[in-house]
């Protein structure tokens, strides 16, 4: 009989130690937070662990364990794991037997853009997001009888972004589908679509621009280019209106930089060269190592030198110097081969692997060289370090002789 207690009292402690440790076990949600902040923190590893845990805890619910699943997938994506991270969000939608109802938009939204063997089966993709963004926002809108402009924004986007990756597949060359008869109806469609949903998004009218360049119409290309959100109304003691060229600059330098550099090249095939330097002027402000950026800021003013030599007109906004003097087609050039120079030498520095770039970069420098064009003068330094170093070791033996 003693011994029978003695057992029962072990298996208590037992029992009480067990519990003791579940009950000291983070709560779940608490895991995902921090692996989610682990990934803006860009901190991949920490973050993998912790989605980990998750995955391997009982007490987790399905939905916790597929939030933990499209998080190692982020995870695995960004270290570079492709495969292994397709393989996660290919369980995340049907057919898959685990896949979650509904399955999350962002799976079909990366499934998209990891799909690219196929490109019908990325549009499939990207449609079935764009159902399940527009479901959630309908949703939204019924259950609380209007929609949140700040609680939307991002499925919105989401849904824009959807639409204008539709339009890549559907414009790359790389696949058939550019070729197809119906490309340009479907591209001005779903365009469309897009449009309705954010009329004045920047990116939207920036492929539109595409669009509409591709089927030979510079003029739209260039109004949509040209098209910005109103700036917002403030109350000013001036009692003046908000200026609108600043307000688009603004919206401007908040694109991500390939995205400008990208406009700008639309901007030149528009023959819009006066909003391509402005432009590119604040990629180069934001990273002046960006050798796109030099090349072509060099090739926008290269191309108005011929255009001055020509005797063609020239916007008058970019015809007058800093000291206001009229620049001629040598002052312009000469500002291209400053530009072309210095990506010649961030090429270099960088190891950079865009080839053709380079190549085209030294065509122009040796045209340039040819029509006697040389660099502009390095400025001088300033003798005056040298005058006052003098200065002060005179101060210094005088303060000496008063002591």
């Amino acid at each position: 009989m003693v011994r029978a207690r003695t057992k029962q009292k072990k298996s208590a402690r037992t029992a009480s130690a067990s519990e003791t440790t579940t009950t000291s076990s983070p709560p779940i949600p608490s895991l995902l937070s921090k692996a989610q902040d682990l990934i803006v923190q860009c901190d991949y590893p920490l973050a993998r662990k912790f989605t980990e845990r998750v995955l391997a805890r009982e007490d987790a619910t399905p939905a916790e364990k597929n939030q933990a699943k499209e998080m190692l997938a982020v995870v695995l994506l960004e270290i570079g794991d492709v495969d292994s991270a397709k393989d996660i969000f290919l369980t995340l939608v049907p057919p898959h037997t685990e896949a979650p109802s509904p399955p999350p938009p962002s799976a079909y939204l990366y499934l998209a853009q990891l799909t690219d063997d196929d490109p019908h089966v990325a549009l499939a993709h990207y449609q079935s997001a764009i159902d399940l963004l527009q479901t959630q926002l309908k949703g939204k809108s019924i259950s609380t009888g209007n929609t949140s402009e700040e609680d939307d924004t991002e499925i919105k986007g989401n849904i824009v972004r959807a639409y204008l990756g539709m339009v890549e597949i559907w414009m790359d060359p790389e696949y058939d589908l550019c070729v197809d008869p119906a490309a340009s109806t479907t591209c001005d469609t779903l365009l469309s679509h897009a449009l309705q949903i954010d009329p004045q998004n920047l990116e939207t009218l920036q492929t539109l621009a595409s669009v509409c360049l591709s089927q030979e119409k510079p003029d739209e290309a260039l109004l949509a280019l040209r098209t910005f959100p109103p700036p917002p109304a403030q109350d000013r003691d001036d009692g003046a209106a908000p200026d609108p060229r600043s307000h688009a600059l603004l919206l401007l330098d908040a694109l991500p930089i390939q995205t400008r550099i990208a406009r700008a090249k639309l901007l030149l095939e528009c023959g819009a060269h006066p909003d391509a330097l402005s432009l590119l002027e604040g990629v180069l402000a934001a990273d002046d190592t960006n050798i796109e950026g030099w090349y072509l800021m060099g090739w926008t003013w290269w191309l108005l030198a011929e255009r001055k030599k020509e005797g063609d007109d020239v916007d008058a906004t970019v015809e007058l110097g800093v000291d206001g003097r009229e620049l001629e087609w040598q002052d312009m050039a000469r500002d291209a081969r400053d530009y072309l120079e210095t990506c010649q030498t961030l090429h270099a520095s960088q190891g950079h692997p865009d080839v053709p770039l380079l190549e085209h970069v030294k065509e122009l420098v040796g045209a340039l060289d040819a029509f006697g064009i040389q660099p502009s003068p390095v400025e001088e330094e300033d003798s005056n370090d040298e005058e006052w170093e003098e200065v002060s070791d005179d101060d210094e033996d005088e303060d000496v002789e008063m002591a």
